[in-house]
């Protein structure tokens, strides 16, 4: 449960990286990963347990993003393409 947190971070990052210009979306796509990642660890409390929570959290904001970029730009391709007949 405390997976969604980082999840919906990731989603949301993949979709505002889209409209950016390709020489920003890496730096700033990973920059948000590690600070969003950073807060799911705290907000959820994991960081009690222990900070190695991070090493999970980070990289499932980054994995997120990615996935919810490239699945937005291919249904943008899709919705731009010119249909036949």
């Amino acid at each position: 449960m405390n997976e969604i947190l980082p999840i919906v971070a990731g989603l949301l990052v993949g979709l505002l990286l889209g409209g950016l210009k390709p020489a920003r979306r890496a730096p700033l796509g990973v920059t948000l990963a590690v600070v969003l990642g950073s807060l799911a660890t705290i907000i959820t409390g994991e960081y009690r347990i222990g900070w190695e929570f991070l090493l999970i959290d980070i990289p499932l904001v980054g994995v997120a993003s990615v996935v919810s970029y490239l699945g937005a730009r291919a249904l943008r391709v899709r919705l731009t393409r010119p249909t036949e007949g």
